[in-house]
């Protein structure tokens, strides 16, 4: 299994976050520059130059199994409801 986070943070930045919150088996990507994720996932909020947050499970066929858009970005996912979705597709 591969976890991804997409920010439109800078690289450095997601470094920095990593390092205080001792993570260091996520991979981070940066989509400030074009927002290309953004806007091909949907997630891009234009108004706060964000994305919204949200999750995506995607599977070995590149299948997207399962979405979840948290309706307040300042509101945290619904992380056992994610981790159901993961436990159903192993």
């Amino acid at each position: 299994m591969v976890v991804l986070t997409v920010s439109l943070d800078l690289p450095f930045a997601q470094k920095r976050w990593c390092g205080a919150a001792n993570i260091d088996r996520v991979i981070t990507l940066s989509d400030y520059q074009e927002r290309s994720f953004g806007q091909a996932y949907g997630v891009l909020v234009k108004e706060l130059k964000l994305l919204c947050r949200s999750i995506f499970i995607i599977d070995d066929k590149n299948l997207i199994r399962y979405i979840q858009f948290v309706p307040e970005i300042t509101h945290e996912p619904d992380y056992a409801a994610v981790i159901g979705a993961v436990k159903n597709l192993v």
